[in-house]
């Protein structure tokens, strides 16, 4: 299959070159040329299939035209060597998908291993004679630790791992700055819009690229952001084995916490390919940039602002590109389909104290807005999911502060409050940043 760019001035590029590459020439998101859609049988009988078989028919959507089954078999299996359950919350149909089951307890370890494994099958030795595939990173939070540690010790592939200075929780930052080997933490001054402005000036720059290979593992990478597709199927499959009506009659709504819009752009494509979730909820924190495009149908990125649920601190979403591209940029068409909502830091608080009060819940701070979005949106003879990002452990002096407990840190995320820091000062100039590359 081959994919075009969303700005629409870059040749067509096979799969290979959109997940080495990772953006397009013209800085255009890669997208496939066809969503394929599954047929009546899966999803009549999705209930009775494991995480992985459901999984691998997905994939091969969209992957299986240029990955051999057995090799994308594999990398499936590899990835989601773990569960991801769906826990009832309230007798309101109301459901969490937990996603922070992986390696370092974020929904994104699924598409940071899926992506580490696909480009060790395209780049066997990281590159060949070509030299090692370096592979820069934005992070506000969750994705630097997933992605660190999806491509920890893979051979030929470097990881660099820009986030903010002062703006990630402490083990937030544990997690990609003590492990060392191919991966460098790179702490930028400035906000998480810097970072990935510095990323994205670097994949634009010729003599940068002349010099080494580059490719990114953001949402912005067709191979980080479309294996998270997989939750969605999954939970659905779960829906069907548990609630106690008649699908036909049932309408499902999911709610997706927002920051860069990967994740809720790949329910999308699981809804263009036949998934019968019948509309979506973007829940934001007070980065509310896509709420008010829904609201005025004008979109306006700016500045973002820092809040207590961090991974969702994004001023200018990079995947509202691919939701216009797959929408035809009609606003009424993507307000057929999402919703939105957004709020302060004080509501986040409010509403982890209450869910825990109510129903005996942990929220984080992340999960919350997915939680309070859904609970007033959802509608009379609908049953709705909304997606638990990561464990609060990871947060866990924010919400042992709100809600004035002692969440346990599981011992994954202790082994590497253990590791020493090893991190990189970098200014948000990429003068200096292209300067730090150019010597490697």
């Amino acid at each position: 299959m081959l994919y075009y760019s969303t700005n629409g001035k870059a040749p067509l590029a096979t799969l290979e070159k959109a997940v080495v590459k990772g953006l397009a020439e013209d800085k255009g998101l890669y997208m496939p040329e066809r969503i394929k859609p599954l047929p009546k049988e899966f999803f009549d009988n999705i209930q009775d299939m494991t995480l992985q078989e459901i999984a691998y028919q997905v994939a091969d959507c969209f992957f299986g035209e240029d990955v051999d089954a057995e090799s994308l078999r594999r990398i499936v299996y590899d990835t989601l060597s773990f569960d991801i359950p769906l826990v009832k919350i309230s007798s309101r149909g109301l459901y969490s998908l937990e996603l922070f089951h992986g390696p370092t307890l974020a929904f994104k370890d699924v598409g940071a291993r899926f992506m580490a494994r696909l480009l060790s099958y395209f780049s066997p030795q990281g590159g060949g004679q070509n030299g090692a595939v370096n592979v820069l990173v934005a992070t506000s939070g969750d994705t630097g630790s997933a992605v660190a540690n999806g491509f920890l010790g893979v051979e030929g592939i470097h990881v660099y791992v820009l986030y903010p200075k002062g703006k990630v929780s402490p083990i937030q930052e544990c997690q990609f700055t003590t492990l060392g080997q191919n991966i460098t933490a790179i702490e930028v001054d400035g906000v998480f819009d810097d970072c990935q402005a510095l990323v994205k000036s670097a994949f634009m720059d010729e003599e940068l690229n002349a010099h080494m290979k580059l490719t990114s593992a953001n949402s912005i990478n067709v191979a980080r952001f479309l294996p998270q597709s997989f939750y969605y199927f999954w939970a659905y499959a779960q829906l069907k084995q548990i609630v106690n009506c008649k699908l036909s009659n049932c309408k499902f709504v999911c709610c997706v916490p927002s920051g860069n819009f990967g994740n809720i752009c790949s329910a999308l494509f699981g809804k263009r390919m036949g998934l019968p979730i019948d509309r979506f909820i973007a829940a934001n924190n007070a980065n509310d940039i896509f709420y008010n495009y829904l609201q005025t149908g004008q979109y306006n990125p700016k500045p973002s602002v820092q809040t207590i649920a961090n991974a969702m601190d994004v001023g200018a979403p990079s995947n509202f590109a691919r939701i216009l591209d797959l929408y035809g940029k009609s606003h009424k068409a993507i307000c057929n389909d999402i919703s939105g909502a957004t709020y302060t830091d004080e509501q986040i608080a409010e509403t982890m104290r209450q869910c825990l009060a109510e129903t005996g819940y942990q929220l984080d701070p992340h999960g919350a807005c997915g939680y309070r979005a859904l609970q007033e949106g959802l509608r009379e003879g609908e049953v709705g999911f909304f997606l638990e990002t990561a464990h609060p452990a990871k947060f866990k002096q924010t919400v042992d502060g709100i809600c004035g407990g002692d969440v346990a840190i599981p011992e994954r995320l202790q082994a590497f409050m253990k590791g020493a820091k090893q991190s990189v000062p970098m200014s948000k100039e990429f003068a200096d940043f292209k300067a730090f590359l150019l010597r490697k």
